[in-house]
């Protein structure tokens, strides 16, 4: 691929993004491509940290705005800050992936793939911009849709076909 393509997984708690971008990880490792995820934790708690008796975070606790650490095969970078999209997306971008899928972020520019657990999830989702497919909505729509997030066969496909499908 000559352009990284991306694409954010968008729905409210426990619609099942965690587990779609997952899956579509997965799918677009076993076709060879590099792949970055972005996610924003939208929950209002912490994030989860490593325990506070690890040296990462005894220099977070003496004050270091940064602490990164490398050692097999692994890198862990933590800030005293929460970073923008725009500064997030230059991070993934920085290991030069073929795909970044994006949980969240609907408000930022991008595909959107929606999913839909009731009526009032569409109320307030369909409002976002550049939506390209819908999963679990009951009603017809002019976007492509899937009846269910649990049709792996159907979304794997509509993913498979989108990573071929030029910009």
């Amino acid at each position: 691929m000559e352009h990284i393509k991306t694409l954010h997984v968008i729905g409210f708690k426990n619609s099942g993004k965690t587990t779609l971008v997952s899956n579509w990880v997965r799918l677009a490792k076993e076709k060879g491509l590099n792949v970055a995820v972005l996610k924003h934790h939208g929950h209002g708690a912490k994030l989860a940290m490593p325990d506070e008796t690890k040296d990462s975070m005894q220099y977070l606790l003496a004050g270091a705005d940064a602490s990164l650490v490398a050692g097999a095969g692994f890198t862990q970078h933590m800030l005293q800050n929460e970073l923008n999209y725009e500064q997030l997306l230059t991070l993934a971008k920085w290991q030069n992936p073929d795909v970044i899928l994006i949980e969240g972020y609907k408000a930022e520019a991008g595909e959107k793939v929606i999913l839909v657990r009731n009526d009032e999830d569409w109320e307030d989702l369909q409002k976002v911009d550049d939506i390209s497919l819908v999963v679990g909505l009951g009603e017809a729509v002019h976007y492509d849709q899937i009846a269910n997030r649990t049709e792996k066969t159907e979304l794997d496909t509509w993913f498979a076909n989108w990573l071929q499908a030029e910009d």
